[in-house]
C-alpha cells in the first residue's frame, strides 16, 4: 500500500481551522448572490454543489430554493454540512464521491466548483474525467462554473514560504513550491497547535491556463460561454482568480 492521495487526508478538522476564519458568512452570500446571477438560477432549479466541503455554498442555495445535492470526498466535512442543514433545517442531499464519479445523468439545470477545488490528481487525464462526468451530469443547456486559481498568478505571486498567526494562537507556516514540469503547486502546511502539537500536510493542486482549460472544456462537451477573474464578474488578469462559465449544448 502506498501513501494515501493528499486529498484523502487533508480535508479534515485542520483544513475547517485553517479557512473557516477567512470564511465569513457575509462572504458566502455574496458569492452566492453572485453565483446565482452568473448562472440566472430560479428557486427550483437543481444544482449540484461538486467538492462542496461543510456545504458553505450548498446551504445558501438551498436556502435560496434551490433543488441541491452536495457531493465531497470527506465524511468528516460532509458530516459537519449535514449537521448544519438539519440545525438550519435546509433540505440538501449529501452525497460522499470522488469528483470523478459523478452518479447522474442529464439532472442539474447548474454545477459550481468553487475555491480551487480542481486540479487534484496526478495527471491531466484525471481531471479530464471529471469535466466529462460534468457534462454528462448537467441538462442540455445547463451551465458549469468553476471558480479556481490560474496559472499566471500562481508563478507570479507565489512566495516560497509564509507564516500566518491567527488569533487564537495558531501559528500556520506554508511552504511553496511551483514543478515548473507538472504545472503543479506543491504546498507544505505545518500547524503549529496552542498545546504544542504539531500537524503536517501537503497539497499538490494542478494550475492551469485559461487556454488549456478551455481546451479541455471542450475535449468534455462543454462550450465555454464567459470567463472573469472573479465571481463579481470582474475582468480576468494576471493577479486575479479565474471563473469560467461553460455550457453543455
Amino acid at each position: 500500500m502506498g501513501e494515501r492521495p493528499w486529498y484523502e487526508t487533508f480535508f479534515n478538522e485542520d483544513y475547517v481551522r485553517l479557512y473557516t476564519p477567512f470564511l465569513s458568512p457575509a462572504r458566502t452570500r455574496q458569492d452566492v448572490t453572485n453565483i446565482i446571477k452568473l448562472l440566472n438560477l430560479q428557486p427550483g432549479n437543481s444544482v449540484l454543489d461538486l467538492c462542496c466541503g461543510y456545504g458553505r455554498h450548498t446551504l445558501e442555495l438551498a436556502r435560496y430554493g434551490c433543488q441541491v445535492i452536495g457531493q465531497d470526498l470527506s465524511p468528516r466535512l460532509l458530516e459537519q454540512a449535514r449537521t448544519t442543514a438539519e440545525e438550519q433545517k435546509l433540505q440538501v442531499r449529501w452525497l460522499q464521491s470522488d469528483m470523478r464519479t459523478i452518479p447522474f445523468e442529464n439532472e442539474f439545470d447548474g454545477i459550481i466548483n468553487m475555491f480551487t477545488s480542481f486540479g487534484y490528481f496526478d495527471n491531466d487525464d484525471e481531471d479530464l474525467k471529471v469535466l466529462q462526468q460534468i457534462a454528462r451530469a448537467l441538462k442540455p443547456g445547463g451551465l458549469f462554473l468553476l471558480e479556481t486559481i490560474q496559472q499566471a498568478r500562481v508563478i507570479r505571486t507565489s512566495a516560497p514560504h509564509s507564516i500566518i498567526r491567527y488569533p487564537d494562537g495558531l501559528i500556520v507556516l506554508e511552504e511553496r513550491h511551483v514543478d515548473l514540469l507538472t504545472s503543479h503547486n506543491n504546498v507544505r502546511i505545518s500547524l503549529l497547535h496552542p498545546d504544542g502539537r504539531r500537524t503536517e500536510h501537503h497539497q499538490s493542486i494542478r494550475v492551469y491556463t485559461l487556454t488549456e482549460l478551455v481546451k479541455m472544456l471542450r475535449a468534455a462537451g462543454l462550450e465555454l460561454t464567459t470567463y472573469y477573474g472573479g465571481l463579481d464578474g470582474s475582468a480576468l488578469t494576471i493577479e486575479s482568480r479565474l471563473v469560467l462559465i461553460s455550457q453543455k449544448p
